[in-house]
């Protein structure tokens, strides 16, 4: 039986390079929602509805295929920092980020078209802030990089290389927590051919946190990182 198409609800070149490391074929296509934030919603409880709403709008526009899709929030000092508005909006948020640690979620959503099936899952990541300098800013800021980013920042933007170090999940940080995405679609009986761990590694050049994977799809994590 040929597996079910995998459709990627955004547009985002982050979210398609880690998904493409599933070694999975894939098409995209984007999902237009509202991302405000709801009074009174966690950061947790706000990734996992959105990817969700994400999720099941665009497969509400298929009649195949399992939709996949994630949304990031950068928390600092339990205030959510979404994309920047402008420049100077992203100064400031790396002016009050830098040298400190905070926290990011990225929830993950698959949903099944054909069926309304629906399924998610959030990851939290500690990451912690180099005590980069306002020369560092300024360059980082000219170059466009922060202003379509939460918290004004890719964590795997070299030239700036704003993260002293995180506890958790680097390609949650960058937007699709991979690892966890692999357990949905193993867990719905997807024929994926290996796990993502070493492909992650080598792209990321960070050690993975998540310690096996079995072949079930369930996986078994380093006990000094935070559960999610």
């Amino acid at each position: 039986m040929e597996p079910v198409p995998l459709i990627l609800a955004s547009a985002s070149p982050r979210r398609r390079e880690l998904l493409a490391l599933l070694q999975a074929p894939f098409h995209v296509t984007s999902a237009d929602v509202d991302e405000s934030r709801l009074p009174g919603e966690s950061p947790a409880e706000m990734v996992r509805r959105l990817s969700m709403t994400k999720a099941r709008v665009v497969a509400g526009r298929q009649s195949t295929g399992w939709v996949i899709a994630s949304d990031t929030v950068v928390v600092l000092d339990g205030k959510v920092l979404g994309k920047p508005a402008d420049a100077e909006e992203a100064r400031v948020m790396l002016r009050r980020l830098r040298g400190r640690a905070h926290w990011v979620y990225s929830g993950i959503a698959l949903c099944d078209a054909a069926s309304g099936r629906c399924e998610s899952d959030v990851v939290a990541t500690e990451v912690w802030m180099r005590d980069y300098g306002e020369d560092e800013i300024e360059a980082y800021v000219a170059s466009g990089d922060p202003l379509d980013k939460a918290g004004a920042y890719g964590i795997q933007n070299e030239p700036f290389h704003p993260v002293a170090r995180i506890a958790g999940c680097y390609a949650s940080v960058m937007g699709l927590p991979l690892c966890h995405l692999y357990r949905l679609l193993r867990r719905w009986g997807h024929p994926l051919s290996q796990s993502p761990q070493a492909a992650c590694r080598a792209m990321t050049d960070h050690p993975c946190t998540i310690q096996s994977i079995d072949e079930s799809g369930e996986m078994s994590a380093d006990p000094s990182v935070p559960r999610t």
